[in-house]
């Protein structure tokens, strides 16, 4: 099936930053490009989620060996970001592919999520720890 995101040139939208680009949108540039392939006959949720974690795994690569500081400089080698780019657009475009298979509203569910862990984590108790809410490290 091949990269979900690969394009031969940028979309033709104006908005193609972060502060202008709608979630709408970019589910509507996944769809899209699953449309104009013939790709939903692949699409099955199982497929989809598969693919997001092989992507996922291609993300891990570019940090498994590295210190938690080289990590940190990826941003100053134009090479690497640009390679850790891809792999974290594939995840996102898996995600969204999975949130359009299901009919999932990722605002809502993230939103919701985010206030599930606020209450699960509060900044109280968790500021500048790092465990799980049980204690456990």
């Amino acid at each position: 099936m091949g990269r979900l995101m690969t394009a031969p040139s940028a979309p033709e939208s104006s908005s193609s930053d972060d502060a202008s680009s709608t979630v709408a949108e970019l589910r509507e540039l996944v769809a899209d490009f699953v449309d104009q392939r013939d790709w939903s006959q692949f699409h099955a949720p199982k497929n989809i989620s598969m693919a997001l974690a092989i992507e996922a795994a291609e993300l891990m690569e570019h940090f498994q060996w590295i210190s938690p500081e080289a990590s940190r400089e990826i941003p100053q080698d134009p090479d690497t970001l640009a390679a850790v780019g891809e792999e974290l657009s594939d995840v996102f475009g898996y995600t969204l592919a999975l949130a359009n298979e299901l009919g999932i509203d990722i605002s809502t569910a993230f939103r919701a999520k985010m206030v599930k862990n606020a209450q699960k984590y509060p900044v109280e108790e968790f500021r500048g720890q790092y465990r799980k809410s049980d204690g456990t490290p």
